[in-house]
């Protein structure tokens, strides 16, 4: 059939069509090749603006001022606002960079420099080049190789000579998808550097694995399978931050030989130390019947049938490991006729993870419902252990850390029945459960569950440091106050003792005038000319109303009654003092002036004589937060071993008091306040919960009324117990 000349096939209009789409033109490999990289810088993305609010809460935290710390508070409200359109933006750009390489002849583009995030003077766009050629620089240093292969394959698939700048993955390219996105975040320069920073942290950091996996997706396709493979970059690093190899294999890969040198070197010198404790873990048979080892894959299938019986919370802590494993290894021996025993590396470990768990259970420093979770952990920290070396020489290691990280959070947890409704309780219940649920062989999973736990115990820690801060500042507020009070009682003391005045008079200086000096105290300080000048108002209204022998006195007191009715009006209005109590006030106060003008011995039918009262004892002004008052009457010689222990204290530490035979209190010395010598302690929320004097908390000391508690990392306390008893054990041998 013989088509028309006027009529087009539909399949051929179809066809010239996705002709002229830009994405249809790109070789399918170079789709893929984008797509994958995409997926990668998205994680990595997501990342920084994870980090990112803890970074500037952390730089706000150390702000010089308040004005510099709210530049970072908007920062991070700028940025969580803009996320994701920042992303959406990064994304497009890269995305629309490959269509680029198709439309653009390469050989005449020219790529811009650095874009920035604003029209920023010349001095800010200087330090945002010099932060950019940096950061490029280092990776073109640190992985030039593998992106020049890359650079060299993109060309041969072009069939187009293309240069590092041209390259959409190149990290010139990539910096620029980065500023271009974020244009319109209103920050200061020091801002900007530090999102920068963090963008070659997450971002920047992992453009090696960005590059070898495209380089891996165009070798598949055969575009220029012959170059010469890029030598593994931070080999050394890549180990340490994972765990997903097997152990019995990572010693034949290269770069990892010193890092497994170093584990294995540590490992044998455990297993020194454990060979008198071996036997423990062995089936109950004859001597006579052949013995044949069970691989470390057997035995992680025994592990894991056995993980799926762990007790639950409320069933007796009668779960003793090597007992289960060792009638596993019986029932299996008694079938197939042959004793089946465990390898001594896996036997060594074993007996570690027992001694362990053991010492951790007996901590006095951790919360029995915290031991009841942590002693479920028994089998899935075995097994990482025994996938795994490094768990017992590598302190960073995802499993080690996770039991740390619990501990530490878990540290203020008080002996409280309701503990099972806390959220931190059913965070850690979480934890645990999806490790006896979903952990078989892959230790990935422990470096998962370790960044959603960090990044919860963050946001708590967050909200109880909050609650701290006001608690410190409410306390040094309130010490402020008392020193105040303190020092308008001396004040007041020294002006009424001993003499005989008005009672109105003496009531008013006690109630009211006395608060117009501890206002002043607390703004201007007792240094200052206004409280001097409120001293000597007090002292002029207590001469006013005697009595005086003095030819002059009358002409004084005239004198004197206009200015210090002024300054009595402004003080009182100054601290709010009731209008309709300041009235009736100066109403007495002018009555007792008049009698002052007529000469003794005249009698005023007009107004009552005023009653008198002689100040004889010491005036004590009320707090306005009595709260209970700690009497430490006994005095302490300053090398008295009690004090020595309060002096030891140090912010942030964790005591235990023992509120009485059944109950104790788990809580954080927040601060010291210096003026008044208080010690103010808070419970894991950051709510002020005890309060001491230095003396005082020296006495509960004496009395064993309260201990310190051990807050360093469990996992290395625990393994230094161990490794101690071990050595204990080999001398006596």
């Amino acid at each position: 059939m013989h088509n028309d000349g006027n009529v087009v096939p539909l399949h051929k209009a179809a066809t010239d069509q996705a002709t002229h789409s830009p994405l249809a033109r790109l070789p399918v490999i170079l789709l893929q090749v984008r797509d994958k990289a995409a997926q990668q810088l998205k994680e990595g993305l997501q990342a920084l603006f994870d980090n990112a609010d803890d970074t500037l809460f952390e730089m706000a935290d150390r702000a010089r001022n308040d004005v510099e710390q709210n530049i970072f508070f908007e920062a991070m409200r700028d940025l969580r606002l803009k996320r994701k359109s920042i992303e959406r933006g990064f994304l497009e750009q890269f995305s629309e960079a490959f269509v680029g390489l198709i439309h653009h002849d390469t050989s005449q583009a020219a790529f811009p420099p650095a874009l920035v995030f604003d029209a920023a003077v010349p001095l800010d766009d200087m330090e945002r080049n010099v932060a950019v050629e940096g950061m490029v620089g280092k990776v073109l240093n640190r992985d030039g190789f593998a992106l020049d292969q890359l650079t060299a394959r993109l060309s041969m698939l072009l069939g187009k000579a293309l240069i590092e700048r041209q390259n959409p993955m190149g990290p010139t390219l990539l910096c620029e998808y980065f500023l271009q996105a974020g244009r319109n975040l209103g920050m200061e320069i020091k801002v900007k550097l530090i999102i920068l920073k963090l963008f070659e942290r997450y971002v920047l950091s992992n453009a090696d694995q960005l590059y070898a996996e495209a380089n891996q997706l165009l070798i598949a396709t055969g575009v220029l399978p012959d170059l010469k493979p890029a030598p593994a970059r931070r080999a050394t690093d890549r180990a340490a931050a994972s765990v997903h190899a097997d152990p019995a294999e990572t010693g034949v890969r290269t770069g990892n030989t010193q890092i497994d040198e170093g584990v294995q070197e540590v490992f044998a010198a455990l297993q020194e130390l454990l060979f008198h404790v071996r036997g423990s873990v062995a089936p109950t048979l004859e001597v006579s019947a052949q013995a044949q080892p069970i691989s470390t894959r057997d035995l992680l299938r025994l592990l894991s049938h056995l993980q799926q019986y762990v007790p639950a919370l409320a069933a007796p802590d009668d779960f003793d490991l090597r007992n289960q494993l060792e009638q596993l290894l019986t029932r299996g021996s008694v079938k197939s006729g042959k004793s089946r025993v465990v390898g001594v590396a896996d036997e060594d470990v074993i007996n570690l993870i027992a001694m362990l768990f053991e010492c951790i259970l007996d901590d006095r420093n951790l919360p029995d419902s915290l031991k009841a979770l942590i002693g479920r952990l028994q089998i899935p920290m075995l097994k990482v252990a025994v996938l795994d070396k490094s768990f017992f020489s590598r302190s960073s290691h995802p499993a080690r850390r996770l039991l740390n990280e619990i501990a530490a959070a878990a540290m203020g947890w008080g002996e409280c029945d309701d503990h099972e409704r806390d959220s931190l309780y059913l965070r850690i219940e979480q934890v645990v459960q999806r490790l006896l649920n979903d952990f078989v062989d892959d230790p990935a999973i422990f470096s998962e569950l370790l960044a959603d736990f960090l990044a919860f115990t963050h946001d708590e820690r967050r909200r109880s440091e909050l609650l701290e801060q006001r608690t410190r500042d409410a306390e040094e507020g309130r010490a402020r106050t008392e020193l105040a009070r303190q020092r308008v009682e001396q004040a007041l003391n020294q002006a009424l003792v001993g003499k005989v005045l008005p009672h109105s008079v003496v009531a008013f200086v006690q109630e009211a005038w006395s608060k117009v000096l501890l206002l002043t105290c607390l703004k201007h300080g007792d240094q200052s000319a206004e409280w001097h000048a409120d001293v000597q108002t007090m002292e002029q209204l207590i001469w006013s109303v005697q009595r005086h022998d003095e030819p002059d006195a009358s002409v004084r007191l005239l004198a004197l009654v206009p200015g210090l009715l002024k300054s009595l009006r402004d003080g009182l209005n100054s601290s709010a003092f009731d209008p309709f109590a300041t009235g009736e006030f100066f109403s007495k106060l002018e009555a007792l002036h008049v009698q002052l003008f007529e000469r003794p011995g005249q009698k005023s039918m007009a107004v009552d004589a005023p009653m008198m009262v002689e100040v004889q004892q010491q005036i004590v002004l009320r707090s306005a937060d009595e709260g209970p008052v700690e009497i430490a009457s006994m005095c302490l010689p300053e090398d008295d071993v009690a004090l020595l222990q309060v002096d030891q204290l140090r912010l942030g530490c964790w005591v235990e008091f023992q509120e009485d035979e059944e109950n104790t209190l788990r809580c954080k010395l927040a601060a010291i306040i210096e003026a008044t010598g208080k010690y103010i302690f808070v419970n894991r929320t950051g709510m002020k919960v005890q309060e001491h004097s230095r003396t005082g908390l020296a006495l509960e000391f004496r009395r064993g009324a309260v201990r310190t508690l051990d807050d360093t990392l469990l996992f290395d306390r625990a393994l230094e117990s161990v490794l101690g008893n071990l050595r204990r054990l080999n001398r006596g041998k």
